[in-house]
Formats: C-alpha cells, sequence, structure tokens
C-alpha cells in the first residue's frame, strides 16, 4: 500500500515539474535584447510622427510603471517609443530593433529592455561603485535612479530574469561614455558590468555580442568626440564587443546629443551589426 503512495505521490510531483517547464518554456524565435548606458541610450531627441508605426514583432519589456503610457513593470508591450522611461525620446534602440525585424524571418519576434540613466558614468552599473557614486549623484540624476529602485543594474538583470521565462538573450547594447571620457580604465570598467551580466543571468562568459556606439563623432562636432579613441579600445579587452559607427549622424547643436534622424540611423547600424553575427545578411531597413 505505501508503495503506490510513493507512485502516486511521485508522479504527481513529476506532473508539476512538467507544468512548471512548460508553463515558462522559452521561445527559441523571440530575441531579445539588452540595452544600457546614458542619456544617448536614454533616448533625448522629440518622438516624431513617423516614430509611432511599430510592427507588432517588435517588443519592449517595461522596466518601469508608466501609467500614462498603460504600461507596467514587467509587463511586454509593442515596442512604441518611449522605450526606456515614461517620458524620454527616441533612442538607438528604436531603430535597432526596427531593422531586425525587417531582415529577420516573419515567425522571429524581437524584444528590448533599457535601462539607462542620462549624464551617468559607467560606475553606476558596476556593483562595487554603485552605493559611492550614488552618494554623490546630483539631486536631478537621483530622482532618475530613484525609478529604478536605486540600482539600474539590478533593475536590469531582474528584467532580464524575467525576460528568460519568454524568449532567448542574445546581445547587449551599450551607448555610455560622455562621462568617462578621457578615462583609459573605461574598456575594463565595460567588462566588469558585462561579466557581471552574464553570471548573473547564468549565461557563459564572452557568449553574448555587446555592440557598443560611439559618442557625437568628431565629423559632427562632438564634444566627447575624442573618447571614441577608447570605445575603438574595447574589443581588445571583450573579444566578442564590436564599436558601432557615429560618423555622419546628426547632433541636435549641443555636441552631445543626437537628433531624431542621429538616433535612427545610429540604431539602424547597431541592428545590421547584430544581424551580421546572427548570420543574417542584412538588407535595407523598411
Amino acid at each position: 500500500m505505501k508503495k503506490h503512495k510513493i507512485k502516486y505521490s511521485l508522479l504527481i510531483l513529476a506532473g508539476l515539474l512538467c507544468f512548471s517547464i512548460s508553463a515558462f518554456s522559452q521561445d527559441k524565435k523571440f530575441y531579445i535584447f539588452l540595452c544600457f548606458g546614458q542619456s544617448n541610450m536614454e533616448g533625448n531627441a522629440k518622438i516624431e510622427a513617423q516614430d509611432s508605426t511599430v510592427d507588432r514583432r517588435f517588443k519592449v519589456l517595461e522596466a518601469v510603471d508608466c501609467p500614462d503610457l498603460g504600461r507596467e513593470k514587467g509587463k511586454w508591450y509593442t515596442a512604441v517609443p518611449p522605450l526606456c522611461r515614461c517620458r524620454t525620446g527616441l533612442t538607438p534602440a528604436d531603430y535597432f530593433g526596427r531593422t531586425l525585424v525587417a531582415n529577420l524571418p516573419k515567425d522571429v519576434t524581437v524584444g528590448v529592455i533599457n535601462v539607462a540613466i542620462g549624464g551617468c558614468k559607467i560606475e553606476l552599473f558596476m556593483k562595487d561603485s554603485l552605493q559611492s557614486y550614488v552618494s554623490t549623484a546630483p539631486a536631478w540624476m537621483i530622482a532618475m535612479i530613484k525609478e529604478y529602485d536605486g540600482n539600474p543594474y539590478e533593475r536590469l538583470v531582474e528584467m532580464a530574469r524575467l525576460a528568460q521565462r519568454d524568449g532567448v538573450i542574445k546581445g547587449v547594447l551599450l551607448h555610455q561614455g560622455e562621462s568617462n571620457t578621457g578615462d583609459t580604465s573605461w574598456p575594463e570598467k565595460v567588462k566588469a558590468v558585462y561579466d557581471n551580466l552574464l553570471k548573473d543571468l547564468n549565461l557563459k562568459p564572452n557568449t553574448l555580442p555587446l555592440l557598443a556606439g560611439e559618442t557625437v563623432n568628431a565629423d559632427q562636432g562632438g564634444a566627447c568626440a575624442s573618447m571614441n579613441t577608447i570605445i575603438a579600445t574595447l574589443p581588445n579587452t571583450i573579444p566578442n564587443a564590436y564599436v558601432i559607427s557615429s560618423a555622419g549622424c546628426p547632433q541636435r547643436g549641443d555636441n552631445l546629443h543626437f537628433t531624431a534622424a542621429g538616433y535612427r540611423e545610429l540604431g539602424k547600424r547597431y541592428g545590421l551589426k547584430m544581424l551580421s553575427l546572427l548570420g543574417y545578411t542584412p538588407k535595407e531597413a523598411q
């Protein structure tokens, strides 16, 4: 009698386990990308009418609650901008995703998670420097950091873990460096963030491509264009890193931020590079 009860209990446990696995099974054709950085990843240009039409195959996982947009943290939505926080602007992630869905097979969905803070140094995303950095951050930045419960890096990891239930993380997009201009240790700091991300998401080291965009280029009068020589060395520190050129991408007149057209072009370049890394021959974005 006891043997029958044990067998019955085991069958129930096995059934529950199967249900649990199936309930959170990954869609291998849902490609997810993590985006982080400072104001140019956050999005600094005004969203225009042409930016509001988005293919439903392009999704954003909301990282904060945005009641005015009808969005809740931790839920997927069609990637109509803004893609960072509730009142941010156009970002490279917008046209990165559009470029991918225009080129990938029709049964592939693309999702992005965007956690960025205007004006921040890379130290804000580093575990060992977060607290000291926040303790001296200006009030206007603290308000943005609070939207991520005081820890943007942990919010990125939290959202990424949720996303892993739905799809497969395929890469990381970074646009940061203006606030670290001249810091030759920046590549090592980025590597620390990158390594922690993969470890915290139970991914093997160096398995995700990291795409890092240049600051506003010298050909556009970029105030931090000298940082691009340091960004160029990132692949020497992270073998799976690739630099996305900002040459020719127009800036809005402050020599720091791109125009909407600049973000569209830069995002397209991120997308075309990722497509090639995924094994696809890119064509023009639609």
